[in-house]
This record gives C-alpha cells, structure tokens and sequence, in this order.
C-alpha cells in the first residue's frame, strides 16, 4: 500500500502566489527560536510542576480540600510562570516591535524607531548581574536619548549563550523587519 503523504519524492502542487498560512504581517511572531537554556529551564520547571500536582492530587484524598487548593495554585503559578519565560523575548509585526520581559511588555510601534543597532559593550550574563564583554542589539527610540537606550538582544541571555551565529541572523532579522516597516 503506497503512502505517498510518507514520500519525498512526490510532486508538490503549490502556487508560487499563493499567500502561506505563517505569513500574517500583523500577527506578533519572534524571528528567533528561543535557545536551548530558556527552554530547558521551562522544561525544569514544567517538571516541578508536575510533582506539585501529583502532591494536590495525593493531599486532596488525604487531607482538606483547602490545603489541596493551595498547592495546586502553587503548581498553576509554576506553569503560569514556565510558558511565561518562554514567551519572553523581541518579537515584531508590521505594527511595531515589542520586548516581552518576565513581568511586563513594552511595545514600540515603527514610527518612533529611530534606529537598531548592534554595539560592543559589557552585557548580563543569563540575565544576571554578572557582566561580561558581548554583543547587543539596542533600540534608538524618537522618545527617549540615545544614551537611554533599551537592549534587545544580546550574545549572552538566554536565546543566544554560545550561539552568535543564531544572535546574528536574529538582529539582522530584526534590522530588516525595521527597515521594511520604513524605520532602523
């Protein structure tokens, strides 16, 4: 029994003009994968919170109903918490650029963009206080000084740790979306 859908040698019937189902210009999309440490953190986390509610399931038969409700919205925090870190990052649409941190977002349409820039300058390692020398995609808003400008991207968070090729193509990324929308 063939299975075509299995081959890769078949022909695949496609218009050339035919718009494809991801190439929504307003919809919000990061032009990067998030990296291997932002995952595997999530991953740890998502893990937790499975223990944590096995132990609401165990101590809702065993114990009051209540204390069941608390460590389960413990283990809903934790989750909350996971899928949020994996959400964080620079994402853009043909309305602006937006900057997802853990306990907030900052959206930047394209018509105070000014410029994008990829600079040398100490940047925080993993998100910690510890710096180190890298690579930093910063945003030049109409806004604000230049000197106040926010950082984007760096060689050493969480996306791109040991990977700059990945940092490159993402501010180049980035610096297109910015000059396509008229701005950077």
């Amino acid at each position: 029994m063939p299975l075509p859908f299995l081959t890769a040698d078949r022909a695949y019937e496609t218009a050339d003009d035919a718009a494809l189902p991801f190439d929504d210009r307003d919809r919000w999309r990061r032009p990067y994968r998030p990296g291997p440490w932002r995952v595997g953190v999530a991953a740890l986390w998502l893990l937790l919170a499975s223990f944590v509610l096995f132990a609401a399931v165990i101590i809702a038969f065993t114990a009051s109903a209540s204390e069941a409700g608390v460590v389960f919205g413990i283990a809903l925090a934790v989750i909350a918490g996971s899928l949020r870190l994996l959400r964080m990052g620079a994402w853009v649409s043909a309305r602006g650029l937006r900057q997802v941190g853990f306990f907030g977002t900052r959206t930047t349409p394209w018509e105070r963009v000014v410029a994008l820039r990829t600079v040398q300058q100490p940047v925080r390692w993993l998100g910690l206080p510890r710096t180190v020398q890298g690579q930093a995609l910063i945003l030049v808003r109409s806004d604000r000084p230049a000197q106040d400008a926010p950082v984007l991207l760096t060689t050493h968070n969480a996306d791109f740790l040991a990977r700059a090729g990945s940092f490159d193509r993402a501010a180049d990324t980035i610096e297109a979306w910015a000059a396509e929308n008229g701005r950077g």
